[in-house]
């Protein structure tokens, strides 16, 4: 791995603790400058025939009506390169000036004439002069030199052309889509995904051409944020300066795909990487544009001259992540009733009721929700006097008749009430105020029953972001200093938890609690507090994504009273799926469809939804086409892919078992090679208990 000294590894953004857009040079696409100053654009593509000039231009216009600032067109062929000059001046005939973006796979010379007509070319490094073959050899460092003199003589003349033009150029890396030559180097590892993009760049800078944007997409969050922030560490250990292109490839549609694209994107824009995103959705692009722009705005207003809020430290914070790998700090495995939390198993969700406690309250909290049937691992339920003990104990000899038995943790309102059956106690703190005795009861009592203790702070971030010192982050020595005095008092079994309004603030905090205990090696899980209200979505999936994917997090909640108990567990259990941290239905990597796609994918991708969607844990690919098909089928258990028109190819793992199926018969063997491969279940017949 890159940057392996301690001192440069998180040199992939300015500050881990403060927003600071990362530094880029301008890239004109068309009249739209990317980069630099400049706010963070949004772009989509097109899903018509690309030769279809009406069909183009009607959607076109209607992406610019959305929103969209550039849109990009499938250029498979030179003649379909072409097209775009044509699709230009229709769009000009009506008033409509919009920079158009050449998608280039497989064809130098399509990329040649869509540089005569295109603001920007987009060229994958690995198929722009590799054809895969999913072919293992070695190579020595000469024959490697080779193989970069022979894609050189081929990608000079774009190069040349896109200068002589003014035309600026994606190098677009998919994670689905490597050469046989950088997996047989690096694997298909995001180092593998930043060198394939840096062997062009190099080209490029030799033959003096920096009008360069770059990506790094996966179908994966954690890899795709991890490829980023690599590249994005590389470029600044290079003196480079090139804008990137941020988006999740192959998200999928409906709620999943913007939890997934929210995540992933989310992720990079808070530590002030990106300058302009797609949400790639299986749905009509127009539907991409308000999503791409909702993560957007959120950092927009924070990037004039290239700075936003910043937290003014003495001193350096500790960051003690490995910020380019999934290394989750290492935790102790706890009993939470009949569930299991910490230790590297999944992620739990808890759920958290305010009011009044009661039978039915707690009976509806573990009702099922969805096709999934989920249910909350743990209920914090709160105890506020002596009159809640009987409805607790009764609840507690009720859980028997749950299908799944949550954890019941009791939750403390001042003094805690003895002689109750919990799972585990929770006390809730304020920062700042004095809680010692309070803290030291609730201890006494989880040391004598032998139970975990999650140990909650409030945060109190009233200033405003761009005036916070040093001490903002008090809160979080605080609450280590409660832990460690209930260390003191007996309890072995703690869980940490932070509660703020703030979503900048949170991540921050969260990241910073993280390496304090990473600093003291210590072992305690840590809970994960978001709230829910208008905007739950995308800021819940930044939140829970963004430190999801560095490994921070034992147990997840979303709380707040603009949702029911229902809505915030499926909330939940979805990040948590989008993230990779808990698999509870079946993970689907649909590609966003565009003039290449051989097949209705939306249409296709919901039927198949409809039914394997209740499949925990398998994974299935539907791709229109072999851009990246062959690469994300490798990454999924089951795929189904266009091979004509109306034709599929149905893969188990990377393997092709049938070919040229055709539509009508597609599905059902689909289904058929689950149920071969052992991975079949029946839906649960109680499938809709919101």
């Amino acid at each position: 791995m890159l940057l392996e000294n301690q001192a440069n590894v998180n040199s992939y953004c300015a500050d881990p603790y403060a927003y600071r857009r990362r530094r880029t040079h301008e890239v004109l696409v068309g009249d739209v400058g990317v980069g630099a100053n400049n706010p963070i654009r949004v772009q989509s593509m097109t899903t018509p025939r690309t030769r279809d000039i009406e069909a183009q231009v009607a959607q076109i216009l209607r992406l610019v009506e959305a929103g969209c600032e550039i849109v990009r067109v499938t250029t498979p062929t030179p003649a379909d390169a072409r097209a775009l000059k044509d699709i230009r001046e229709a769009l000009l005939a009506k008033g409509v000036k919009v920079p158009l973006v050449a998608d280039i796979h497989f064809s130098p010379n399509a990329a040649m004439e869509a540089a005569l007509w295109a603001d920007k070319v987009r060229i994958n490094p690995g198929n722009f002069a590799d054809a895969k073959k999913f072919a293992v050899e070695e190579y020595t460092d000469e024959e490697y030199e080779l193989e970069l003199e022979r894609i050189a003589e081929k990608f000079r003349p774009l190069v040349e052309r896109c200068k002589e033009r003014g035309v600026a150029m994606r190098i677009g890396t998919n994670h689905g889509s490597l050469s046989d030559r950088i997996m047989t180097r690096y694997g298909d590892t995001p180092l593998g995904m930043v060198e394939s993009a840096l062997e062009f760049v190099r080209m490029a800078e030799a033959w003096d051409y920096r009008d360069i944007i770059l990506s790094m997409k996966a179908s994966n969050p954690k890899v795709m944020v991890a490829a980023y922030r690599l590249l994005a560490a590389r470029m600044d250990e290079l003196g480079m300066t090139y804008p990137f292109h941020l988006g999740v490839t192959e998200a999928g549609n409906g709620e999943d795909g913007r939890i997934k694209s929210a995540a992933g994107i989310g992720s990079l824009l808070e530590d002030g990487i990106g300058d302009t995103v797609r949400v790639s959705l299986t749905e009509d692009p127009e539907f991409e544009i308000p999503v791409a722009y909702d993560l957007a705005r959120r950092y927009n207003g924070l990037s004039a001259g290239n700075t936003g809020w910043s937290i003014l430290t003495s001193a350096p914070l500790p960051d003690t992540r490995n910020p380019f790998e999934y290394a989750p700090r290492p935790t102790r495995e706890l009993a939470l009733g009949e569930h299991v939390l910490g230790g590297g198993n999944p992620a739990l969700v808890f759920v958290r009721h305010s009011g009044k406690l009661s039978m039915t309250t707690a009976l509806g909290m573990n009702r099922p929700v969805g096709r999934d049937a989920l249910r909350p691992d743990a209920l914090l339920l709160p105890l506020r006097s002596e009159e809640d003990v009987p409805v607790w104990r009764n609840i507690r000899a009720n859980a028997g008749l749950m299908s799944v038995q949550p954890a019941l943790i009791a939750s403390f309102e001042g003094d805690p009430i003895v002689g109750i059956e919990a799972d585990a106690f929770h006390v809730l703190l304020t920062e700042g105020e004095d809680s010692r005795n309070e803290i030291a009861s609730v201890c006494t009592l989880a040391a004598r029953e032998d139970r975990p203790l999650l140990i909650e702070m409030k945060l109190l971030t009233a200033e405003p972001l761009e005036q916070m010192a040093e001490h903002e982050f008090d809160a979080v020595y605080e609450l280590l200093r409660h832990a460690r005095h209930a260390e003191e008092l007996g309890v072995t079994r703690l869980i940490l938890a932070l509660r703020t309004a703030d979503r900048a603030y949170r991540i921050r905090a969260y990241r910073l609690l993280d390496s304090l205990l990473r600093e003291e090696g210590r072992d305690w899980n840590i809970h994960l507090i978001v709230p829910s209200g208008g905007e739950n979505l995308i800021d819940a999936s930044i939140s829970l994504g963004s430190l999801l994917c560095d490994g921070i997090g034992s147990s997840v909640e979303i709380e707040g009273a603009t949702s029911s108990h229902a809505e915030r567990l499926r909330l939940a259990f979805n990040i948590l799926q989008a993230s990779g941290a808990r698999l509870t239905k079946t993970e689907f990597i649909a590609c966003p469809s565009c003039g290449r796609t051989l097949f209705d994918l939306q249409t296709t991708t919901e039927r198949i939804k409809q039914r394997t969607g209740h499949l925990k844990g398998v994974k299935i690919a539907v791709m229109g086409c072999i851009v990246n098909g062959l690469g994300e089928l490798a990454d999924a258990d089951f795929g189904y892919m266009g091979s004509g028109e109306g034709k599929v190819n149905l893969f188990v793992g990377k393997t092709c078992v049938e070919k040229n199926l055709p539509e009508a018969v597609a599905d059902e063997r689909l289904v058929g090679l689950i149920k071969e491969h052992n991975r079949w279940v029946d839906p649960p017949e109680d499938a809709e208990g919101e």
